[in-house]
């Protein structure tokens, strides 16, 4: 059933979305949801399986000669009814994605209107979308067109679902292509609900499918049919190796964004309010669940102390499920926890945080949440797991540097290079080392990235790029037609 007030109960249970309508899954099967805030149950979704992936696969299949026929107009005016959808329904979608992925509503409300955004900026770019001509003479007429793939699997992961979800479907039917989706068990409730508004905004039958479930049994399945000439993964590393294999064998195009261990270059003539800013709310937001978070932070000897009191200063003051989020999954948490160890033991000093919250300790944490303190770690090495793996959760990682070299040294000193920050009084200088950073998108002195900017990992941060007009070209193939006249 679909969310149709906004009272979440633990009764609420989804099915798959397939072909336009709620479907069952095969084995009868349904998995719990339950809230990273408090443990309980938020609600049921679909067990999947291989049978669920093969009736959602030939329902989109069935559709995509259709809707790839559709005008962009016609697309166009499709993609922005969904995103009034997606407006018009914002209470139930906010407080469906804070009780299962217990995001605090604010920050919620803005990651949904900006899914709605997606829809809109492709809606309109696709109208723009055209191909070439070469000149060969005038007896021969020579062009381009850029053309769908057909059916595209695009599967995400659970910390920021419905905003994730449409950055890679909004650009894909913009396209022409019709749509799997497959969303994380942990936080399916907004995917599926996308489904239902899709439809009734208008969107076709089958041109977009929703199955839901766990990867072994629904994303080996979807990205292994021989139907899908597309895939869109963004997720762990270890996940996105394996799905890059699958697609090598089958020849198909991926795009995989694999998260960061993104930098934050600060000099002692930056603006130090503002740095510290910047830097305290790469753990504060989502609790430093996002793949890009910059929370490596690299600062310039003299001024590393001050920074790191200015940061602490603000952390200090921020409370639990008002200021910041649970870790969304348990294993997550537990991960986090184990990692905070280890840099212990290795030496680092938490001069932030360090622990999780419990009882008795005052911040009126349920017993069962999974609420880690934002956390300052210090005297960190290079080498040490903290400074080197992806912690994914509130924690920021501090390490000085003498001069320009040896900054941009360590900020490389990756196998990831998603995206950086750096902070200079001097733009120029600022400039200059944005351009020697290995990584997809770099911002200097709070530079703004949005929609229109292309997102996307250098190294074994990913292949391909999401928003902006790249992310349309990345979902078309081009064809070449000639005619002798």
């Amino acid at each position: 059933m679909s969310i149709t007030t906004n009272t979440i109960t633990t009764t609420t249970q989804f099915e798959h979305w397939i072909g336009g309508r709620p479907v069952p899954p095969a084995s009868g099967r349904h998995l719990d949801s339950t809230s990273p805030h408090d443990g309980e149950l938020v609600l049921r979704i679909a067990d999947g399986s291989a049978e669920d992936v093969e009736r959602a696969v030939i329902a989109a299949h069935q559709a995509q000669p259709a809707w790839g026929r559709t005008t962009t107009a016609e697309r166009s005016r499709v993609l922005t009814s969904i995103a009034a959808g997606i407006r018009e329904g914002i209470d139930a979608l906010v407080e469906l994605e804070c009780a299962e992925g217990g995001k605090l509503p604010a920050p919620a409300r803005t990651e949904l209107l900006i899914a709605a955004d997606y829809f809109d900026y492709y809606g309109s770019i696709v109208r723009t979308l055209a191909g070439d001509t070469i000149d060969q003479g005038p007896q021969n007429l020579t062009y381009t067109r850029r053309e769908p793939y057909g059916v595209v699997a695009v599967i995400t992961p659970w910390n920021g679902p419905l905003n994730q979800a449409s950055r890679g479907i909004a650009p894909a039917l913009a396209a022409g292509n019709t749509v799997v989706l497959k969303p994380s068990e942990f936080t399916s409730g907004t995917s599926l609900e996308l489904g239902r508004i899709a439809t009734q905004a208008g969107l076709p039958d089958g041109v977009l499918n929703v199955v839901t479930g766990l990867g072994p049994t629904v994303g080996v399945p979807l990205v292994s049919h021989p139907l899908v000439r597309r895939i869109g993964f963004t997720g762990s590393v270890a996940t996105g190796r394996a799905i890059g294999r699958i697609a090598a064998e089958r020849v198909i195009p991926v795009a995989l964004e694999l998260g960061g261990k993104s930098p934050i270059l600060v000099f002692a003539d930056a603006d130090l309010d503002a740095a510290a800013r910047a830097a305290a709310m790469s753990v504060l937001i989502n609790s430093g669940q996002v793949c890009s978070a910059t929370t490596r932070l690299l600062v310039e000897r003299g001024v590393q102390d001050e920074l790191v009191r200015r940061i602490g200063a603000i952390l200090n003051d921020k409370r639990p499920g008002e200021d910041f989020g649970p870790i969304v999954t348990p294993p997550q948490f537990d991960k986090v926890l184990g990692m905070l160890a280890t840099a212990e033991r290795e030496g680092a000093h938490a001069v932030v945080g360090g622990n999780r919250y419990g009882d008795g300790d005052g911040a009126g944490v349920p017993e069962r949440g999974l609420y880690i303190q934002p956390t300052v770690l210090t005297d960190v090495k290079p080498d040490m797991q903290a400074a080197r793996e992806e912690i994914f959760g509130p924690v920021l990682v501090a390490l000085p540097f003498d001069t320009e070299d040896e900054a941009v040294t360590l900020a490389n000193a990756t196998e990831y290079g998603l995206a950086a920050a750096v902070w200079s009084g001097d733009t120029a200088r600022g400039l200059t080392i944005a351009h020697r950073i290995e990584a997809g998108q770099v911002a200097v002195n709070g530079g703004v990235m949005g929609i229109e900017t292309p997102f996307g990992g250098y190294k074994t941060s990913g292949i391909g790029r999401e928003k902006g007009i790249e992310a349309l070209y990345e979902y078309t193939q081009l064809k070449t037609v000639s005619v002798t006249l």
